[in-house]
């Protein structure tokens, strides 16, 4: 009776055992490959076909906009700093965004007479360092990206390293698992 049961057991465990090890043989799942880069022509097709949509019509009579054009001008003055992500003088002009911003942490800051909005995604242990920003503080800051939003008056500065009085009080931590 127990060799008739070991040899039951047997293949059961060595199923079990190649079931676990491989758990894509239970899935029916397919995965998707990876999608081939799309081309000039089907980006540009997707954009015209997102500029007809009411948000796209909206985003371009903003871009046409005296204000529009203020936030790409400002944006343009300050590019080849963040292209080649060399040091830019700024004053912190305010602590708080204008009302509704959805920006996380952030503060204005005033770069060549022109004020931006300075984005951070601080750590925890960062904080207090940031927290002891005040109005008319001169810094320094290094940032890879700017962007705009039809919702902000001002081009958003994504900060990667803020001195001050040379001390680093923000340095921008990598996030972990890849990009």
């Amino acid at each position: 009776m127990k060799k008739l049961i070991y040899a039951l057991m047997l293949p059961l465990v060595v199923v079990g055992g190649l079931v676990f090890a491989n758990p894509e043989i239970g899935n029916d799942t397919t995965k998707k490959p990876f999608s081939k880069p799309r081309s000039v022509a089907e980006r540009n097709a997707e954009r015209k076909k997102w500029e007809s949509t009411p948000d796209g019509i909206k985003y371009k009579k903003w871009e046409a906009s005296p204000e529009g054009k203020k936030v790409f001008t400002s944006a343009a003055k300050i590019r080849k700093h963040t292209t080649a992500f060399n040091n830019m003088e700024a004053v912190v002009t305010a602590l708080s965004l204008p009302p509704g911003s959805r920006l996380g942490f952030a503060v204005m800051v005033r770069v060549n007479s022109d004020d931006y909005i300075l984005q951070f995604e601080p750590e925890m242990s960062q904080l207090e360092q940031l927290h002891s920003l005040k109005v008319n503080d001169k810094i320094m800051i290094k940032s890879h990206s700017i962007s705009h939003a039809p919702k902000y008056s001002y081009p958003i500065i994504s900060c990667e390293y803020v001195e001050r009085d040379h001390q680093v009080i923000f340095k921008r931590i990598p996030k972990k698992g890849g990009c």
